[in-house]
């Protein structure tokens, strides 16, 4: 099996995205299955996360919490969806337009002034966000985002969920700063029972900030820029784990992107926050993160090339495969997966 990013690199029924909360499956959420490929490949189930770390270990987790970010709006007197993405310097938003089936408004039906109507606001597209792009806009909005956000918005959803769940299940244990659209999912397994069990196992956790932006459902879409912040306190605890011989363990693509964003060249990381558009890859790999913490992501995304960046392409496709053959489900609401680097592949 060759991963190639660029292009889907394996076929993913329907049957294998998660349409349901595990808690609306009769289940924990730290009771989803974990793959864990570290010479070897282990099936477990996630609460067993601590016993497949070791003491000294540092597991670096993303306090941000999700907004509300999908609302009603109507454009030329249809019925639409915007969500909305992040905050610009500016004072403007990154917006994206759906439609009420959820999928992607075509693109020839946005231009420059067009106006949505939400409850007691408008948004005014005004340019394509992304170069050679037309999904993501910025947009000049009236009133207060996120009062809005809080009265009206509800959590983005994609069409393989076909049922709306409130925002409660949309958080994670560590999330304490609102400001992303979409729930950072890798760390939705977590539960204060995991938490704990992983301090008393003698492996630490710090903490840094990443908006994350809507995903980009495109293939071969690249990352949009995102915005960061790594505390000197969580850059410290990362620099002295590397050096007492510890790793360091990221949970989820969120957490890599501002680490490896803040390390310099010889692998130091640094205080540093702003906007991160860092795309890793195989040829950026990753310097600081020796581990990753990630849930399954679909053929063509973007998130592919960043695991690959961590654990190399044979972990990668080593992961997946395992993951296709044995019944693995996707998406925020599925499984995960432990990937480290580079040793021998084999086991069950």
């Amino acid at each position: 099996m060759t991963v190639r990013t660029e292009l889907p690199f394996f076929d993913l029924s329907p049957d294998r995205n998660a349409t349901l909360p595990p808690e609306a499956r009769g289940m924990a959420r730290d009771e989803v299955r974990l793959l864990v490929v570290e010479d070897g490949l282990t099936h477990a189930r996630f609460r067993e996360l601590p016993d497949r770390l070791r003491p000294g270990d540092l597991l670096v987790v993303n306090n941000s919490a999700t907004m509300s970010s999908a609302v009603d709006a109507t454009m030329d007197g249809e019925p639409v969806v915007l969500h909305f993405s992040t905050w610009l310097d500016d004072g403007r938003w990154v917006v994206e337009v759906r439609t009420t089936e959820r999928t992607p408004y075509p693109s020839e039906g946005l231009s420059a002034g067009t106006v949505l109507r939400l409850p007691g606001a408008t948004a005014t597209l005004r340019a394509p966000w992304l170069p050679g792009g037309r999904r993501l806009w910025s947009a000049d909005v009236t009133g207060d985002v996120l009062g809005l956000l809080a009265a009206h918005g509800r959590p983005i959803t994609y069409a393989y969920v076909p049922q709306r769940w409130s925002a409660a299940y949309y958080t994670t244990v560590f999330g304490r700063v609102p400001g992303s659209a979409e729930m950072p999912s890798a760390a939705r397994p977590f539960t204060e029972r995991v938490v704990l069990d992983l301090i008393t196992a003698g492996v630490a956790l710090a903490p840094i900030t990443l908006h994350t932006g809507v995903s980009s459902p495109e293939a071969g879409e690249p990352p949009s820029p995102e915005r960061f912040a790594v505390a000197a306190s969580t850059a410290r605890l990362v620099n002295d784990t590397k050096a007492a011989g510890g790793r360091v363990v990221a949970v989820g693509t969120t957490v890599t992107r501002a680490l490896e964003t803040a390390a310099d060249p010889a692998g130091l990381v640094h205080a540093s926050r702003g906007w991160t558009d860092l795309v890793l890859g195989a040829r950026r790999p990753a310097r600081v993160v020796d581990g990753l913490i990630t849930g399954w992501h679909a053929p063509g995304a973007s998130h592919l090339d960043l695991l690959v960046a961590v654990a190399g392409e044979e972990t990668v496709a080593a992961a997946y495969a395992a993951a296709v053959d044995t019944g693995y489900l996707w998406h925020e609401f599925g499984d995960s997966a432990l990937l480290f680097g580079r040793g021998p592949l084999s086991g069950p």
